[in-house]
C-alpha cells in the first residue's frame, strides 16, 4: 500500500507543479499586461486549488503509512538533528501544507475581489509564493533519481 501511495503522491506533484506554475504565470502575465480576468483563469485558479488539495490529501495518507513515520518513535527530538529525517518529518509537510493554505486563501480572496487586476495580483502573489514553497522542498535526491 505504501508504494502505490508514495507513487500516486509523486506523480500527482508533477501534476500539481504543471498547473500551478500555468496559473502563476498566467495570473503574473495578465497582472504586469494589464490584461483581463476571465473565465478561464477563474478555472485555472480553481484546477490549481483542487489538484493542490488532493495532493495534500494523498500527502497526509502517505505520512502516516511511511516507514519513515517510525521514526519518530525511534528517534524522538534527535529528528530535527538529522537533515533527511527532518526533510521528510517536518520540512516538507510543514511547507507544503502551508503553500496549499496560500493557495486556498489566495484562491478565496480573489473572488471576493471587484476588478480584473485585483483578482489577478491577488492570484499571481499567493499562488507564486505558494510555488516557490513547494519548490523548496521537494526532495529533490529521490524525487528525480
Amino acid at each position: 500500500m505504501y508504494d502505490v501511495i508514495l507513487t500516486l503522491h509523486s506523480y500527482w506533484a508533477y501534476l500539481v507543479l504543471v498547473v500551478l506554475i500555468i496559473a502563476a504565470v498566467n495570473a503574473l502575465i495578465k497582472t504586469f499586461g494589464d490584461k483581463e480576468y476571465q473565465a478561464n483563469d477563474f478555472r485555472k485558479s480553481l484546477f490549481t486549488l483542487i489538484v493542490s488539495h488532493i495532493q495534500l490529501l494523498i500527502g497526509l495518507i502517505l505520512y502516516f503509512v511511511s516507514p519513515r513515520f517510525d521514526l519518530w518513535s525511534e528517534l524522538g527530538g534527535e529528528v530535527m538533528s538529522n537533515s533527511l529525517a527532518r526533510l521528510y518529518l517536518v520540512e516538507h509537510p510543514f511547507v507544503n501544507i502551508i503553500a496549499v493554505a496560500l493557495i486556498t486563501i489566495g484562491y478565496s480572496k480573489h473572488k471576493k475581489k471587484l476588478t480584473s487586476k485585483s483578482k489577478l495580483k491577488t492570484i499571481a502573489i499567493f499562488y507564486t509564493i505558494a510555488l516557490v514553497l513547494f519548490l523548496s522542498r521537494i526532495p529533490w535526491s529521490s524525487w528525480i533519481g
